[in-house]
């Protein structure tokens, strides 16, 4: 698929261990930054690695240790794409959109936000891809006019 040593791509292997998705979005916000990424773009690509990779910890692998978390980073002229696969089976169901009013006034608890970051972060987001190898999530953002820093 790449030819060569191919700049453009980076990939991190997690262990299912919470606090380790901070690893996989310190990475993509260098990877975005090298490429002159806007900080508050950044900030939404870390929040939407964050849940995707706890979600994939949480509810992919089970919390088992032994299952590996895989986050790929790939630039495609001006599109950064993120695909986060765990070793589970998928969504069997797509949680319906959270009340976020009920949220923010307490009256319902704060988690279960994940899918609705993600969405509402990125440029585009694929949901429940299931492979031989595990589950993925891809999500998709636009970089203005990227360049390497220098």
């Amino acid at each position: 698929m790449f030819k060569g040593t191919d700049f453009r791509r980076v990939e991190v292997v997690l262990p299912t261990r919470i606090g380790y998705e901070r690893i996989a979005m310190d990475c993509s916000a260098s990877f975005a930054k090298y490429w002159g990424t806007v900080d508050e773009r950044i900030e939404d690509l870390k929040t939407a690695v964050a849940e995707a990779c706890l979600n994939a910890m949480e509810h992919g692998n089970k919390g088992r240790p032994e299952a590996r978390v895989v986050v790929t980073l790939d630039l495609e002229d001006d599109l950064m794409t993120i695909q986060v696969k765990d070793e589970g089976n998928g969504i069997t169901q797509m949680p319906v959109e959270p009340d976020i009013r009920k949220k923010i006034e307490e009256l319902e608890p704060a988690r279960g936000l994940g899918l609705f970051l993600m969405k509402n972060l990125m440029d585009q987001v694929e949901f429940n891809e299931v492979t031989e190898q595990g589950h993925i999530v891809r999500m998709a953002i636009r970089l203005e006019n990227p360049q390497p820093i220098s």
